[in-house]
Protein backbone atom coordinates (compact mmCIF):
# COMPACT_ATOMS: atom_id res chain seq x y z
CA UNK A 1 0.00 0.00 0.00
CA UNK A 2 1.36 3.40 -0.92
CA UNK A 3 1.39 6.33 1.54
CA UNK A 4 -1.08 8.16 -0.68
CA UNK A 5 -3.53 5.26 -0.70
CA UNK A 6 -3.14 4.78 3.06
CA UNK A 7 -4.02 8.44 3.59
CA UNK A 8 -6.94 8.25 1.14
CA UNK A 9 -8.54 5.39 3.09
CA UNK A 10 -7.82 6.52 6.65
CA UNK A 11 -8.77 10.17 5.99
CA UNK A 12 -12.33 8.92 5.46
CA UNK A 13 -12.58 7.41 8.93
CA UNK A 14 -13.60 10.68 10.60
CA UNK A 15 -16.72 10.94 8.43
CA UNK A 16 -17.92 7.35 8.92
CA UNK A 17 -21.16 6.49 10.73
CA UNK A 18 -20.92 3.06 12.31
CA UNK A 19 -23.05 0.73 14.41
CA UNK A 20 -21.53 -1.76 16.84
CA UNK A 21 -23.95 -4.53 17.79
CA UNK A 22 -23.03 -6.99 20.48
CA UNK A 23 -22.19 -7.99 24.01
CA UNK A 24 -20.50 -5.18 25.89
CA UNK A 25 -18.74 -6.08 29.10
CA UNK A 26 -16.65 -4.36 31.72
CA UNK A 27 -13.00 -5.37 31.84
CA UNK A 28 -11.91 -4.78 35.43
CA UNK A 29 -8.20 -5.16 36.20
CA UNK A 30 -7.14 -5.67 39.83
CA UNK A 31 -3.44 -4.88 40.26
CA UNK A 32 -2.04 -6.89 43.19
CA UNK A 33 1.19 -6.05 45.00
CA UNK A 34 2.73 -9.40 46.12
CA UNK A 35 4.96 -7.50 48.56
CA UNK A 36 1.82 -6.64 50.53
CA UNK A 37 0.64 -10.26 50.84
CA UNK A 38 -1.04 -11.24 54.10
CA UNK A 39 -2.67 -14.25 55.68
CA UNK A 40 -6.26 -13.94 56.87
CA UNK A 41 -6.58 -14.25 60.63
CA UNK A 42 -10.12 -15.57 60.26
CA UNK A 43 -9.54 -18.23 57.60
CA UNK A 44 -5.79 -18.78 57.35
CA UNK A 45 -6.03 -18.21 53.59
CA UNK A 46 -3.76 -15.89 51.57
CA UNK A 47 -4.87 -12.26 51.22
CA UNK A 48 -3.98 -10.50 47.95
CA UNK A 49 -3.96 -6.73 48.42
CA UNK A 50 -5.18 -4.75 45.44
CA UNK A 51 -3.30 -1.48 45.03
CA UNK A 52 -4.95 -0.24 41.82
CA UNK A 53 -8.20 -0.93 39.97
CA UNK A 54 -8.58 -0.20 36.23
CA UNK A 55 -11.82 -0.58 34.32
CA UNK A 56 -12.51 -0.28 30.60
CA UNK A 57 -15.10 -1.51 28.08
CA UNK A 58 -14.46 -5.09 26.98
CA UNK A 59 -15.82 -7.70 24.52
CA UNK A 60 -17.75 -5.55 22.00
CA UNK A 61 -16.35 -2.65 24.01
CA UNK A 62 -12.86 -3.65 22.90
CA UNK A 63 -13.95 -3.20 19.29
CA UNK A 64 -15.38 0.18 20.30
CA UNK A 65 -12.07 1.16 21.93
CA UNK A 66 -10.34 0.40 18.63
CA UNK A 67 -12.92 2.26 16.52
CA UNK A 68 -12.41 5.32 18.72
CA UNK A 69 -8.62 4.97 18.54
CA UNK A 70 -8.95 4.96 14.74
CA UNK A 71 -10.91 8.22 14.82
CA UNK A 72 -14.22 6.89 13.50
CA UNK A 73 -16.68 9.77 13.23
CA UNK A 74 -19.92 8.57 14.86
CA UNK A 75 -20.47 5.21 16.57
CA UNK A 76 -23.75 3.85 17.89
CA UNK A 77 -23.25 0.96 20.35
CA UNK A 78 -26.28 -1.35 20.28
CA UNK A 79 -26.38 -3.46 23.42
CA UNK A 80 -27.09 -3.33 27.14
CA UNK A 81 -25.67 -3.30 30.62
CA UNK A 82 -27.22 -3.97 34.01
CA UNK A 83 -28.54 -1.38 36.42
CA UNK A 84 -25.69 -2.14 38.82
CA UNK A 85 -22.31 -0.78 39.83
CA UNK A 86 -20.47 -2.45 36.96
CA UNK A 87 -23.10 -1.09 34.57
CA UNK A 88 -22.55 2.41 35.96
CA UNK A 89 -18.81 2.10 35.31
CA UNK A 90 -19.34 0.70 31.81
CA UNK A 91 -21.90 3.32 30.82
CA UNK A 92 -19.71 6.12 32.15
CA UNK A 93 -16.71 4.81 30.21
CA UNK A 94 -18.72 4.54 26.98
CA UNK A 95 -20.15 8.04 27.41
CA UNK A 96 -16.64 9.51 27.73
CA UNK A 97 -15.44 8.07 24.41
CA UNK A 98 -15.19 10.40 21.39
CA UNK A 99 -17.90 10.08 18.76
CA UNK A 100 -19.96 7.58 20.77
CA UNK A 101 -23.73 8.06 20.93
CA UNK A 102 -25.64 6.01 23.49
CA UNK A 103 -29.30 6.37 22.53
CA UNK A 104 -29.31 2.71 21.40
CA UNK A 105 -27.44 1.37 24.44
CA UNK A 106 -29.82 0.11 27.13
CA UNK A 107 -29.40 0.17 30.91
CA UNK A 108 -31.77 -2.42 32.32
CA UNK A 109 -32.58 -4.05 35.68
CA UNK A 110 -33.45 -7.21 33.71
CA UNK A 111 -29.76 -8.11 33.20
CA UNK A 112 -26.55 -8.04 35.19
CA UNK A 113 -23.55 -6.36 33.62
CA UNK A 114 -21.29 -8.83 31.83
CA UNK A 115 -17.94 -8.45 33.63
CA UNK A 116 -14.48 -9.93 33.23
CA UNK A 117 -12.56 -9.37 36.47
CA UNK A 118 -8.84 -9.90 35.84
CA UNK A 119 -6.45 -10.04 38.83
CA UNK A 120 -2.90 -9.11 37.86
CA UNK A 121 0.15 -9.87 39.99
CA UNK A 122 2.49 -6.87 39.61
CA UNK A 123 6.20 -7.63 39.90
CA UNK A 124 8.65 -4.70 39.53
CA UNK A 125 10.40 -4.70 36.16
CA UNK A 126 8.25 -7.54 34.81
CA UNK A 127 5.15 -7.85 32.70
CA UNK A 128 1.91 -8.22 34.73
CA UNK A 129 1.12 -11.85 35.58
CA UNK A 130 -2.57 -12.58 35.04
CA UNK A 131 -4.27 -14.79 37.63
CA UNK A 132 -7.48 -16.85 37.36
CA UNK A 133 -10.28 -14.62 36.04
CA UNK A 134 -13.59 -13.97 37.83
CA UNK A 135 -16.48 -13.65 35.36
CA UNK A 136 -20.04 -12.38 35.84
CA UNK A 137 -22.47 -13.41 33.06
CA UNK A 138 -26.15 -13.89 32.30
CA UNK A 139 -27.23 -17.51 32.07
CA UNK A 140 -30.93 -17.07 31.30
CA UNK A 141 -32.42 -16.04 27.91
CA UNK A 142 -32.51 -12.34 27.10
CA UNK A 143 -35.98 -11.04 28.03
CA UNK A 144 -38.30 -10.51 25.05
CA UNK A 145 -38.81 -6.84 25.95
CA UNK A 146 -35.08 -6.15 25.81
CA UNK A 147 -34.63 -8.17 22.61
CA UNK A 148 -37.42 -6.10 21.06
CA UNK A 149 -35.66 -2.86 21.97
CA UNK A 150 -32.47 -4.12 20.33
CA UNK A 151 -34.46 -5.11 17.22
CA UNK A 152 -35.91 -1.60 17.05
CA UNK A 153 -32.46 -0.03 17.37
CA UNK A 154 -30.95 -2.09 14.56
CA UNK A 155 -33.96 -1.44 12.38
CA UNK A 156 -33.67 2.30 13.01
CA UNK A 157 -29.95 2.34 12.13
CA UNK A 158 -30.22 0.08 9.08
CA UNK A 159 -30.10 2.87 6.48
CA UNK A 160 -28.18 5.45 8.55
CA UNK A 161 -24.76 3.83 8.86
CA UNK A 162 -21.79 3.18 6.58
CA UNK A 163 -20.67 -0.01 8.35
CA UNK A 164 -21.55 -2.40 11.15
CA UNK A 165 -19.43 -4.55 13.46
CA UNK A 166 -21.06 -7.43 15.33
CA UNK A 167 -19.59 -9.22 18.35
CA UNK A 168 -21.46 -12.23 19.78
CA UNK A 169 -19.50 -12.97 22.95
CA UNK A 170 -21.82 -15.05 25.13
CA UNK A 171 -21.35 -18.77 25.81
CA UNK A 172 -25.01 -19.78 25.61
CA UNK A 173 -27.20 -18.85 22.60
CA UNK A 174 -29.93 -16.25 23.14
CA UNK A 175 -28.50 -14.99 26.46
CA UNK A 176 -26.86 -11.90 24.95
CA UNK A 177 -27.57 -9.19 22.41
CA UNK A 178 -27.43 -11.25 19.20
CA UNK A 179 -30.44 -13.51 19.69
CA UNK A 180 -32.21 -15.66 17.10
CA UNK A 181 -34.71 -12.82 16.73
CA UNK A 182 -31.95 -10.37 15.81
CA UNK A 183 -29.94 -12.55 13.43
CA UNK A 184 -32.14 -12.18 10.29
CA UNK A 185 -32.11 -8.39 10.66
CA UNK A 186 -28.30 -8.34 10.47
CA UNK A 187 -28.52 -9.74 6.95
CA UNK A 188 -30.87 -7.00 5.78
CA UNK A 189 -28.37 -4.13 5.58
CA UNK A 190 -27.86 -2.87 2.01
CA UNK A 191 -25.75 -5.15 -0.19
CA UNK A 192 -24.03 -4.24 -3.45
CA UNK A 193 -21.65 -1.43 -4.35
CA UNK A 194 -21.98 0.78 -2.43
CA UNK A 195 -23.34 -1.39 0.34
CA UNK A 196 -23.02 -1.53 4.10
CA UNK A 197 -20.34 -3.96 5.31
CA UNK A 198 -21.53 -5.98 8.31
CA UNK A 199 -18.47 -7.68 9.85
CA UNK A 200 -19.52 -10.41 12.29
CA UNK A 201 -17.59 -12.48 14.83
CA UNK A 202 -19.05 -15.05 17.23
CA UNK A 203 -17.22 -17.08 19.85
CA UNK A 204 -19.64 -19.95 19.15
CA UNK A 205 -19.01 -19.83 15.40
CA UNK A 206 -21.10 -18.41 12.56
CA UNK A 207 -23.13 -21.44 11.51
CA UNK A 208 -26.69 -20.39 10.73
CA UNK A 209 -25.84 -16.69 10.39
CA UNK A 210 -27.30 -14.64 7.53
CA UNK A 211 -25.33 -13.17 4.63
CA UNK A 212 -22.88 -10.93 6.45
CA UNK A 213 -19.10 -10.64 6.25
CA UNK A 214 -17.64 -13.50 8.27
CA UNK A 215 -14.58 -12.90 10.44
CA UNK A 216 -13.33 -16.11 12.04
CA UNK A 217 -10.27 -18.10 13.02
CA UNK A 218 -9.11 -21.34 11.41
CA UNK A 219 -10.77 -23.57 14.03
CA UNK A 220 -14.11 -21.87 13.38
CA UNK A 221 -13.70 -22.19 9.62
CA UNK A 222 -12.85 -25.87 10.06
CA UNK A 223 -15.95 -26.48 12.18
CA UNK A 224 -18.14 -24.70 9.64
CA UNK A 225 -16.74 -26.29 6.48
CA UNK A 226 -15.09 -29.56 7.55
CA UNK A 227 -11.65 -28.25 6.57
CA UNK A 228 -8.74 -29.99 8.30
CA UNK A 229 -7.01 -27.99 11.04
CA UNK A 230 -3.64 -28.61 9.35
CA UNK A 231 -4.89 -27.39 5.96
CA UNK A 232 -2.53 -25.55 3.65
CA UNK A 233 -3.03 -21.90 2.75
CA UNK A 234 -4.31 -22.99 -0.64
CA UNK A 235 -6.93 -25.22 0.96
CA UNK A 236 -7.93 -22.49 3.41
CA UNK A 237 -8.28 -20.08 0.52
CA UNK A 238 -10.49 -22.50 -1.39
CA UNK A 239 -12.77 -23.03 1.63
CA UNK A 240 -13.01 -19.29 2.31
CA UNK A 241 -13.72 -18.53 -1.36
CA UNK A 242 -16.53 -21.08 -1.49
CA UNK A 243 -18.05 -19.61 1.66
CA UNK A 244 -17.77 -16.05 0.33
CA UNK A 245 -19.44 -17.03 -2.94
CA UNK A 246 -22.21 -18.81 -1.04
CA UNK A 247 -22.87 -15.83 1.27
CA UNK A 248 -22.29 -13.06 -1.24
CA UNK A 249 -20.06 -11.33 1.32
CA UNK A 250 -16.36 -11.37 2.21
CA UNK A 251 -14.83 -13.98 4.51
CA UNK A 252 -11.77 -13.21 6.64
CA UNK A 253 -9.80 -15.90 8.45
CA UNK A 254 -7.22 -15.07 11.11
CA UNK A 255 -4.35 -17.56 11.09
CA UNK A 256 -2.30 -16.62 14.15
CA UNK A 257 1.39 -16.54 13.18
CA UNK A 258 0.46 -17.05 9.51
CA UNK A 259 -1.39 -13.74 9.28
CA UNK A 260 -4.84 -13.16 7.78
CA UNK A 261 -6.52 -14.59 4.68
CA UNK A 262 -9.54 -13.06 2.99
CA UNK A 263 -11.87 -14.09 0.17
CA UNK A 264 -14.44 -12.11 -1.80
CA UNK A 265 -17.64 -13.25 -3.56
CA UNK A 266 -15.92 -12.45 -6.86
CA UNK A 267 -13.50 -15.34 -6.21
CA UNK A 268 -10.57 -13.12 -5.20
CA UNK A 269 -8.39 -14.54 -2.41
CA UNK A 270 -5.69 -12.56 -0.61
CA UNK A 271 -3.26 -13.58 2.12
CA UNK A 272 -1.09 -11.22 4.18
CA UNK A 273 1.56 -12.78 6.49
CA UNK A 274 1.87 -11.49 10.04
CA UNK A 275 4.52 -8.88 10.79
CA UNK A 276 7.69 -9.90 12.70
CA UNK A 277 7.52 -9.91 16.49
CA UNK A 278 9.26 -7.01 18.22
CA UNK A 279 9.40 -8.36 21.78
CA UNK A 280 7.08 -10.05 24.32
CA UNK A 281 3.45 -10.32 23.25
CA UNK A 282 -0.04 -10.59 24.74
CA UNK A 283 -2.63 -11.72 22.19
CA UNK A 284 -5.67 -10.53 24.18
CA UNK A 285 -7.69 -8.11 22.05
CA UNK A 286 -5.92 -8.83 18.76
CA UNK A 287 -9.01 -10.38 17.16
CA UNK A 288 -11.19 -7.43 18.18
CA UNK A 289 -8.72 -4.99 16.65
CA UNK A 290 -8.96 -6.98 13.42
CA UNK A 291 -12.77 -6.73 13.47
CA UNK A 292 -12.64 -2.97 14.06
CA UNK A 293 -10.09 -2.34 11.31
CA UNK A 294 -11.85 -4.54 8.76
CA UNK A 295 -15.10 -2.67 9.43
CA UNK A 296 -13.73 0.85 9.04
CA UNK A 297 -11.51 -0.07 6.10
CA UNK A 298 -14.34 -1.69 4.12
CA UNK A 299 -16.71 1.16 5.02
CA UNK A 300 -14.05 3.60 3.76
CA UNK A 301 -13.78 1.80 0.41
CA UNK A 302 -10.66 -0.32 0.93
CA UNK A 303 -10.09 -3.31 -1.31
CA UNK A 304 -9.96 -6.82 0.10
CA UNK A 305 -6.16 -6.80 0.33
CA UNK A 306 -6.00 -3.25 1.70
CA UNK A 307 -8.45 -4.13 4.48
CA UNK A 308 -6.35 -7.17 5.43
CA UNK A 309 -3.12 -5.16 5.42
CA UNK A 310 -4.59 -2.55 7.75
CA UNK A 311 -6.09 -5.13 10.11
CA UNK A 312 -2.91 -7.19 10.16
CA UNK A 313 -0.79 -4.18 11.11
CA UNK A 314 -3.30 -3.17 13.81
CA UNK A 315 -3.15 -6.65 15.36
CA UNK A 316 0.64 -6.43 15.44
CA UNK A 317 0.41 -3.15 17.36
CA UNK A 318 -2.06 -4.60 19.86
CA UNK A 319 -0.24 -7.82 20.71
CA UNK A 320 2.80 -5.86 21.84
CA UNK A 321 0.75 -4.06 24.54
CA UNK A 322 1.14 -6.11 27.72
CA UNK A 323 -1.21 -6.36 30.69
CA UNK A 324 -4.13 -4.64 28.98
CA UNK A 325 -6.55 -5.10 26.10
CA UNK A 326 -4.90 -2.72 23.68
CA UNK A 327 -5.82 -0.59 20.70
CA UNK A 328 -4.11 0.62 17.53
CA UNK A 329 -4.31 4.17 16.18
CA UNK A 330 -3.86 5.33 12.59
CA UNK A 331 -0.35 6.74 13.29
CA UNK A 332 0.71 3.45 14.93
CA UNK A 333 -0.61 1.42 11.99
CA UNK A 334 1.04 3.79 9.53
CA UNK A 335 4.36 3.39 11.32
CA UNK A 336 4.30 -0.39 10.87
CA UNK A 337 2.65 -0.66 7.48
CA UNK A 338 4.70 1.98 5.72
CA UNK A 339 8.02 1.58 7.51
CA UNK A 340 10.98 1.54 5.22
Amino acid sequence: MTPARFAEITDRYSSLRLALVGDFCLDRYLEIDPAKAETSIETGLPVHNVVRVRSQPGAAGTILNNLCALGAGTIWPVGFCGDDGEGFELHRALAAMPGVRLEHFQRTPLRRTFTYCKPLMMHPGQAPQEQSRLDSKNWEPTPALLAGEIWNSISDLRFKVDGVAVMDQVDIPDTGVVTSRILPLLGSFPHGNPGTPVVADSRRGLRGWPSVTFKMNLAELSTLTGLAQDASLTQIGEAARALAEQNGREVFVTLSERGILGAAPSGEVEHVPCLPLRGPIDIVGAGDSVTANLTVALAAGATLREAIELANAAASVVIHQLGTTGTASVPQIRGLLLQG
